[in-house]
Protein backbone atom coordinates (compact mmCIF):
# COMPACT_ATOMS: atom_id res chain seq x y z
CA UNK A 1 0.00 0.00 0.00
CA UNK A 2 1.47 3.08 -0.77
CA UNK A 3 2.29 5.93 1.78
CA UNK A 4 0.38 9.05 2.53
CA UNK A 5 3.19 11.88 1.86
CA UNK A 6 2.59 15.28 3.89
CA UNK A 7 4.42 18.08 2.69
CA UNK A 8 5.67 21.34 5.53
CA UNK A 9 7.98 23.63 5.01
CA UNK A 10 10.23 24.16 8.24
CA UNK A 11 10.33 28.41 9.49
CA UNK A 12 14.07 28.54 8.35
CA UNK A 13 12.42 27.95 4.68
CA UNK A 14 13.48 24.02 4.16
CA UNK A 15 11.02 21.99 2.48
CA UNK A 16 9.81 18.45 4.19
CA UNK A 17 8.14 15.71 2.43
CA UNK A 18 7.01 12.80 5.12
CA UNK A 19 5.77 9.50 4.19
CA UNK A 20 3.94 8.07 7.31
CA UNK A 21 4.29 4.09 7.44
CA UNK A 22 2.50 3.13 10.84
CA UNK A 23 3.54 -0.14 10.71
CA UNK A 24 7.01 0.46 9.37
CA UNK A 25 9.67 -1.60 11.63
CA UNK A 26 12.96 0.41 9.78
CA UNK A 27 12.45 4.25 8.92
CA UNK A 28 14.70 6.31 6.69
CA UNK A 29 16.03 9.94 7.29
CA UNK A 30 17.95 12.62 5.60
CA UNK A 31 18.50 15.41 3.32
CA UNK A 32 18.24 16.02 -0.42
CA UNK A 33 20.76 18.69 -1.96
CA UNK A 34 20.65 20.40 -4.62
CA UNK A 35 23.91 20.60 -5.56
CA UNK A 36 25.90 18.05 -8.09
CA UNK A 37 28.88 17.51 -10.10
CA UNK A 38 27.65 20.08 -12.68
CA UNK A 39 27.63 22.88 -9.92
CA UNK A 40 31.06 22.86 -9.59
CA UNK A 41 34.22 25.58 -11.37
CA UNK A 42 36.51 23.47 -13.54
CA UNK A 43 39.07 23.44 -10.18
CA UNK A 44 36.24 22.32 -8.41
CA UNK A 45 35.77 19.06 -10.13
CA UNK A 46 35.02 16.25 -7.45
CA UNK A 47 34.45 19.23 -4.85
CA UNK A 48 30.43 17.87 -4.44
CA UNK A 49 31.79 14.10 -3.85
CA UNK A 50 34.54 14.98 -1.69
CA UNK A 51 32.30 16.96 0.57
CA UNK A 52 29.48 14.22 0.71
CA UNK A 53 32.53 11.61 1.75
CA UNK A 54 34.13 13.99 4.53
CA UNK A 55 30.81 15.62 6.03
CA UNK A 56 30.92 12.57 8.16
CA UNK A 57 34.66 13.58 9.67
CA UNK A 58 33.70 15.72 12.54
CA UNK A 59 31.40 18.20 13.78
CA UNK A 60 31.47 21.00 16.59
CA UNK A 61 30.37 18.46 18.64
CA UNK A 62 31.14 15.48 17.66
CA UNK A 63 34.66 13.31 16.77
CA UNK A 64 34.69 11.15 12.89
CA UNK A 65 34.04 8.22 15.49
CA UNK A 66 31.05 9.26 16.91
CA UNK A 67 29.36 10.34 14.10
CA UNK A 68 30.26 6.59 12.44
CA UNK A 69 28.95 4.57 15.71
CA UNK A 70 25.62 6.57 15.94
CA UNK A 71 23.64 5.12 14.06
CA UNK A 72 25.64 1.95 13.86
CA UNK A 73 25.30 1.45 17.51
CA UNK A 74 21.75 0.90 17.37
CA UNK A 75 22.12 -1.33 14.18
CA UNK A 76 21.24 1.63 11.89
CA UNK A 77 23.61 2.74 8.73
CA UNK A 78 24.60 5.99 7.58
CA UNK A 79 24.94 6.31 3.66
CA UNK A 80 25.37 9.40 1.27
CA UNK A 81 26.04 9.52 -2.33
CA UNK A 82 26.82 12.57 -5.08
CA UNK A 83 25.14 12.91 -9.01
CA UNK A 84 24.98 14.97 -11.25
CA UNK A 85 22.79 17.49 -9.92
CA UNK A 86 21.77 15.99 -6.02
CA UNK A 87 23.37 14.51 -3.19
CA UNK A 88 22.12 12.44 -0.68
CA UNK A 89 22.57 12.04 3.20
CA UNK A 90 20.61 10.18 5.21
CA UNK A 91 20.53 7.06 7.52
CA UNK A 92 18.06 4.06 7.75
CA UNK A 93 17.43 2.73 10.98
CA UNK A 94 15.07 0.72 13.52
CA UNK A 95 12.03 2.16 14.48
CA UNK A 96 11.89 3.92 17.35
CA UNK A 97 15.62 5.74 16.96
CA UNK A 98 14.11 8.95 14.86
CA UNK A 99 15.53 11.48 17.96
CA UNK A 100 19.00 9.92 17.30
CA UNK A 101 19.01 9.99 13.51
CA UNK A 102 17.15 13.33 13.09
CA UNK A 103 20.13 14.71 15.97
CA UNK A 104 22.48 13.66 13.73
CA UNK A 105 21.84 14.81 10.23
CA UNK A 106 20.66 18.38 11.47
CA UNK A 107 24.36 18.28 13.60
CA UNK A 108 26.70 17.08 9.81
CA UNK A 109 24.37 19.73 7.26
CA UNK A 110 24.68 22.32 9.96
CA UNK A 111 28.39 22.27 11.69
CA UNK A 112 30.52 19.74 9.65
CA UNK A 113 34.06 21.57 10.62
CA UNK A 114 35.94 19.07 7.70
CA UNK A 115 39.31 18.67 9.95
CA UNK A 116 42.21 18.96 7.77
CA UNK A 117 43.87 15.58 9.23
CA UNK A 118 40.75 14.06 8.06
CA UNK A 119 40.78 15.17 5.39
CA UNK A 120 43.91 13.75 4.29
CA UNK A 121 42.99 10.22 4.73
CA UNK A 122 39.91 10.19 3.14
CA UNK A 123 41.71 12.16 -0.14
CA UNK A 124 43.42 8.47 -0.08
CA UNK A 125 40.16 6.38 0.19
CA UNK A 126 38.53 9.21 -2.79
CA UNK A 127 41.29 8.42 -4.90
CA UNK A 128 41.38 5.06 -4.94
CA UNK A 129 37.80 5.01 -5.41
CA UNK A 130 38.93 6.88 -9.02
CA UNK A 131 41.18 3.89 -9.59
CA UNK A 132 38.25 1.23 -8.85
CA UNK A 133 36.58 2.97 -11.29
CA UNK A 134 39.14 2.89 -14.28
CA UNK A 135 40.01 -0.83 -13.41
CA UNK A 136 36.29 -1.56 -14.03
CA UNK A 137 35.41 -1.11 -17.55
CA UNK A 138 31.79 -1.91 -17.42
CA UNK A 139 31.54 1.29 -14.83
CA UNK A 140 34.24 4.33 -16.53
CA UNK A 141 32.74 3.93 -20.06
CA UNK A 142 29.71 6.05 -18.63
CA UNK A 143 31.90 8.88 -17.32
CA UNK A 144 34.09 8.41 -20.95
CA UNK A 145 30.39 8.73 -22.59
CA UNK A 146 29.22 11.82 -20.68
CA UNK A 147 32.89 13.52 -21.21
CA UNK A 148 32.16 13.23 -25.18
CA UNK A 149 28.55 13.84 -25.41
CA UNK A 150 28.51 16.61 -22.97
CA UNK A 151 31.54 18.34 -23.83
CA UNK A 152 31.90 21.49 -23.28
CA UNK A 153 29.34 21.98 -20.82
CA UNK A 154 28.80 21.28 -16.74
CA UNK A 155 27.84 17.60 -16.86
CA UNK A 156 30.97 16.17 -18.69
CA UNK A 157 33.74 15.83 -16.04
CA UNK A 158 33.17 12.71 -14.05
CA UNK A 159 31.17 13.21 -10.65
CA UNK A 160 34.69 11.97 -8.72
CA UNK A 161 36.76 14.22 -9.95
CA UNK A 162 40.75 13.61 -10.92
CA UNK A 163 43.20 12.90 -8.94
CA UNK A 164 44.86 16.19 -9.46
CA UNK A 165 41.47 18.18 -8.08
CA UNK A 166 40.69 16.72 -5.24
CA UNK A 167 44.96 17.53 -3.97
CA UNK A 168 43.78 20.69 -3.77
CA UNK A 169 40.50 20.32 -1.14
CA UNK A 170 41.21 21.80 1.91
CA UNK A 171 38.87 22.64 4.71
CA UNK A 172 38.24 26.24 3.36
CA UNK A 173 36.90 24.91 -0.17
CA UNK A 174 34.53 21.92 1.70
CA UNK A 175 33.13 23.71 3.88
CA UNK A 176 32.78 26.78 1.60
CA UNK A 177 30.76 24.07 -0.57
CA UNK A 178 28.71 23.91 2.44
CA UNK A 179 27.98 27.11 3.27
CA UNK A 180 26.98 27.55 -0.54
CA UNK A 181 24.50 24.74 -1.20
CA UNK A 182 23.52 23.00 2.53
CA UNK A 183 21.10 25.63 2.69
CA UNK A 184 17.47 25.59 3.96
CA UNK A 185 16.13 26.70 0.41
CA UNK A 186 18.24 24.23 -1.09
CA UNK A 187 17.25 20.96 0.72
CA UNK A 188 14.68 18.95 1.18
CA UNK A 189 14.29 17.13 4.64
CA UNK A 190 12.63 13.75 4.28
CA UNK A 191 11.20 10.98 6.35
CA UNK A 192 9.68 7.54 5.79
CA UNK A 193 8.80 5.79 8.81
CA UNK A 194 5.96 4.94 11.67
CA UNK A 195 6.15 8.61 13.64
CA UNK A 196 3.31 10.58 13.28
CA UNK A 197 4.21 13.82 10.60
CA UNK A 198 2.99 16.11 13.35
CA UNK A 199 5.90 14.61 16.05
CA UNK A 200 8.16 14.62 13.32
CA UNK A 201 7.63 17.63 11.91
CA UNK A 202 8.07 19.82 16.10
CA UNK A 203 11.24 17.21 15.89
CA UNK A 204 13.10 19.05 12.84
CA UNK A 205 11.89 22.60 13.73
CA UNK A 206 14.01 22.12 17.05
CA UNK A 207 16.71 20.55 15.03
CA UNK A 208 16.89 22.44 12.10
CA UNK A 209 16.47 25.58 14.35
CA UNK A 210 20.28 27.10 13.84
CA UNK A 211 20.56 26.18 10.14
CA UNK A 212 19.63 29.57 8.95
CA UNK A 213 22.43 30.32 6.33
CA UNK A 214 21.69 31.92 2.77
CA UNK A 215 23.07 31.20 -0.70
CA UNK A 216 23.25 31.76 -4.30
CA UNK A 217 21.15 29.86 -7.07
CA UNK A 218 22.63 27.68 -8.88
CA UNK A 219 23.66 28.56 -11.79
CA UNK A 220 23.00 25.67 -14.32
CA UNK A 221 23.42 25.90 -18.27
CA UNK A 222 21.61 23.39 -20.90
CA UNK A 223 23.82 21.38 -22.58
CA UNK A 224 24.27 22.15 -26.08
CA UNK A 225 23.07 19.23 -28.91
CA UNK A 226 26.04 17.77 -30.34
CA UNK A 227 26.69 15.70 -33.62
CA UNK A 228 26.68 11.56 -33.01
CA UNK A 229 29.92 10.35 -32.65
CA UNK A 230 31.73 7.21 -33.00
CA UNK A 231 34.97 6.69 -30.89
CA UNK A 232 37.29 3.73 -30.32
CA UNK A 233 39.18 3.91 -26.73
CA UNK A 234 42.66 1.75 -26.44
CA UNK A 235 42.50 0.53 -22.87
CA UNK A 236 43.91 -3.54 -23.06
CA UNK A 237 40.82 -5.16 -22.74
CA UNK A 238 40.12 -8.73 -22.90
CA UNK A 239 36.77 -7.97 -23.68
CA UNK A 240 35.12 -4.88 -26.08
CA UNK A 241 33.07 -2.83 -23.78
CA UNK A 242 30.11 -0.29 -25.50
CA UNK A 243 28.22 2.32 -25.03
CA UNK A 244 25.30 3.35 -27.33
CA UNK A 245 23.56 6.64 -26.12
CA UNK A 246 21.69 9.64 -27.30
CA UNK A 247 20.73 12.69 -25.14
CA UNK A 248 16.90 12.39 -24.72
CA UNK A 249 14.54 14.91 -22.70
CA UNK A 250 14.31 15.61 -18.95
CA UNK A 251 12.77 15.09 -16.11
CA UNK A 252 9.82 17.53 -16.81
CA UNK A 253 8.82 15.88 -20.11
CA UNK A 254 5.83 14.75 -20.92
CA UNK A 255 7.33 12.12 -22.94
CA UNK A 256 9.39 10.81 -20.06
CA UNK A 257 7.11 7.37 -19.24
CA UNK A 258 7.04 6.54 -23.27
CA UNK A 259 10.89 6.74 -22.92
CA UNK A 260 10.97 4.61 -19.92
CA UNK A 261 8.54 2.25 -21.21
CA UNK A 262 10.40 2.03 -24.71
CA UNK A 263 14.12 1.53 -23.03
CA UNK A 264 12.36 -1.15 -20.90
CA UNK A 265 10.81 -2.77 -24.35
CA UNK A 266 14.72 -2.59 -25.33
CA UNK A 267 16.72 -3.73 -22.92
CA UNK A 268 15.09 -3.79 -19.24
CA UNK A 269 15.77 -6.00 -16.56
CA UNK A 270 13.87 -8.81 -18.72
CA UNK A 271 15.41 -11.74 -19.56
CA UNK A 272 12.81 -10.98 -22.49
CA UNK A 273 14.14 -7.91 -23.19
CA UNK A 274 14.21 -7.14 -27.60
CA UNK A 275 17.89 -6.74 -27.02
CA UNK A 276 18.84 -9.76 -24.52
CA UNK A 277 16.95 -11.94 -27.20
CA UNK A 278 18.23 -10.79 -29.81
CA UNK A 279 22.08 -11.18 -28.50
CA UNK A 280 22.41 -13.09 -26.26
CA UNK A 281 19.21 -15.93 -26.30
CA UNK A 282 19.69 -15.98 -29.78
CA UNK A 283 23.15 -15.83 -30.51
CA UNK A 284 25.07 -16.14 -27.70
CA UNK A 285 27.00 -12.69 -28.28
CA UNK A 286 26.96 -10.99 -24.88
CA UNK A 287 27.17 -12.26 -21.39
CA UNK A 288 24.48 -9.50 -20.57
CA UNK A 289 23.35 -6.02 -22.48
CA UNK A 290 21.17 -3.03 -20.39
CA UNK A 291 19.53 -0.16 -21.78
CA UNK A 292 19.09 2.42 -19.15
CA UNK A 293 17.34 6.07 -18.78
CA UNK A 294 19.53 9.01 -16.62
CA UNK A 295 17.37 12.02 -16.59
CA UNK A 296 18.31 15.41 -15.31
CA UNK A 297 15.98 18.43 -14.63
CA UNK A 298 17.07 19.83 -18.10
CA UNK A 299 18.21 16.62 -19.79
CA UNK A 300 18.83 13.23 -19.84
CA UNK A 301 20.55 10.16 -21.40
CA UNK A 302 19.53 6.72 -23.10
CA UNK A 303 22.57 4.35 -23.42
CA UNK A 304 22.62 0.86 -23.97
CA UNK A 305 25.59 -0.91 -22.44
CA UNK A 306 27.00 -4.57 -24.01
CA UNK A 307 30.56 -6.33 -23.73
CA UNK A 308 31.70 -8.55 -25.86
CA UNK A 309 34.49 -10.20 -27.75
CA UNK A 310 36.36 -7.68 -29.92
CA UNK A 311 35.22 -9.07 -33.22
CA UNK A 312 31.85 -9.52 -32.68
CA UNK A 313 31.22 -5.75 -31.53
CA UNK A 314 30.49 -4.64 -34.81
CA UNK A 315 27.92 -7.29 -35.72
CA UNK A 316 26.40 -6.56 -32.04
CA UNK A 317 25.70 -2.81 -33.11
CA UNK A 318 24.20 -3.63 -35.84
CA UNK A 319 22.07 -5.59 -34.00
CA UNK A 320 20.92 -3.42 -31.34
CA UNK A 321 20.51 -0.02 -34.42
CA UNK A 322 18.58 -2.98 -37.13
CA UNK A 323 16.50 -3.51 -32.87
CA UNK A 324 16.01 0.67 -32.68
CA UNK A 325 15.47 1.07 -36.34
CA UNK A 326 12.84 -2.13 -36.81
CA UNK A 327 10.61 -0.06 -33.49
CA UNK A 328 11.07 3.22 -35.60
CA UNK A 329 9.28 1.13 -38.57
CA UNK A 330 6.77 -1.32 -37.05
CA UNK A 331 4.06 -0.31 -34.95
CA UNK A 332 3.74 -2.86 -31.75
CA UNK A 333 0.48 -4.31 -31.47
CA UNK A 334 -2.38 -3.46 -29.51
CA UNK A 335 -1.22 -7.28 -27.59
CA UNK A 336 2.76 -6.54 -27.56
CA UNK A 337 1.79 -2.65 -26.71
CA UNK A 338 -0.55 -4.16 -23.74
CA UNK A 339 1.99 -7.03 -22.26
CA UNK A 340 5.07 -4.40 -22.35
CA UNK A 341 2.88 -1.86 -20.23
CA UNK A 342 1.80 -4.88 -17.94
CA UNK A 343 5.48 -6.25 -17.82
CA UNK A 344 6.53 -2.52 -16.80
CA UNK A 345 3.91 -2.13 -14.05
CA UNK A 346 4.78 -5.00 -12.43
CA UNK A 347 8.06 -4.17 -12.01
CA UNK A 348 6.96 -1.14 -10.50
CA UNK A 349 5.29 -2.81 -8.02
CA UNK A 350 8.23 -5.26 -6.80
CA UNK A 351 10.25 -1.94 -6.84
CA UNK A 352 7.82 -0.42 -4.29
CA UNK A 353 8.61 -2.93 -1.37
CA UNK A 354 12.10 -1.30 -1.00
CA UNK A 355 11.54 0.80 1.49
CA UNK A 356 14.97 2.78 1.28
CA UNK A 357 14.82 2.99 -2.73
CA UNK A 358 10.93 4.87 -2.16
CA UNK A 359 12.38 6.89 0.84
CA UNK A 360 15.22 8.12 -1.74
CA UNK A 361 12.65 8.60 -4.46
CA UNK A 362 10.44 10.65 -3.00
CA UNK A 363 13.28 12.92 -1.34
CA UNK A 364 14.61 13.61 -4.92
CA UNK A 365 10.97 13.52 -6.50
CA UNK A 366 10.16 16.56 -4.17
CA UNK A 367 13.53 18.41 -4.27
CA UNK A 368 14.01 18.52 -8.08
CA UNK A 369 9.54 17.96 -9.31
CA UNK A 370 8.11 19.85 -6.31
CA UNK A 371 6.46 16.36 -5.19
CA UNK A 372 5.97 12.75 -5.37
CA UNK A 373 3.68 11.89 -7.93
CA UNK A 374 1.47 8.95 -7.03
CA UNK A 375 1.79 5.39 -8.29
CA UNK A 376 -1.77 5.45 -9.69
CA UNK A 377 -1.08 8.87 -11.67
CA UNK A 378 2.38 7.23 -12.97
CA UNK A 379 0.43 4.09 -14.03
CA UNK A 380 -2.20 6.42 -15.90
CA UNK A 381 0.21 7.93 -17.55
CA UNK A 382 2.26 4.56 -18.88
CA UNK A 383 -1.47 3.22 -19.63
CA UNK A 384 -1.63 6.25 -21.89
CA UNK A 385 1.42 5.52 -24.01
CA UNK A 386 0.65 4.93 -27.52
CA UNK A 387 2.56 2.75 -29.92
CA UNK A 388 2.40 5.79 -32.30
CA UNK A 389 4.42 8.04 -29.81
CA UNK A 390 7.08 4.63 -29.21
CA UNK A 391 7.51 4.50 -33.08
CA UNK A 392 7.88 8.59 -32.98
CA UNK A 393 10.90 8.66 -30.07
CA UNK A 394 12.23 5.26 -31.21
CA UNK A 395 12.59 7.22 -35.25
CA UNK A 396 14.35 10.28 -33.17
CA UNK A 397 16.83 8.59 -31.31
CA UNK A 398 20.57 9.20 -33.17
CA UNK A 399 22.86 6.98 -31.58
CA UNK A 400 26.73 7.67 -30.60
CA UNK A 401 28.97 4.70 -29.86
CA UNK A 402 31.87 4.31 -27.24
CA UNK A 403 34.23 1.23 -27.69
CA UNK A 404 36.73 0.47 -25.26
CA UNK A 405 39.14 -2.42 -26.09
Amino acid sequence: MEPTYLYSTLPNGMRVVVAHRPEAEVDHCGVAVNAGSRDEEPWQYGLAHFVEHTIFKGTGRRRSWHILNRMEAVGGELNAYTTKEETMLYTTFPSGNLARALDLVADLVTDSRFPAPELAKERGVVEDEIDTYLDIPSEGIYDDFDELIFRGSQLAHPILGTRETITGFDTEACRGWLDRFYVPANMVLFYSGCMSPERFLKMAERCFVPLTRTADRNRRIAPKQLPPFDETKRIDSHQAHNLLGCTIPGLHSDDRYAIALLTNILGGPGMNSLLNVALREKRGLVYSVDASTALMTDCGLLTVYYGCDPEDAGRCTRLILNTIDSMAQRRLTARQLEAAKRQYLGQMTIGSVNSEQMALGMARSTLLMGCVRPRAEINEAIRAVTADRIMEIASGLRMSRLTLL
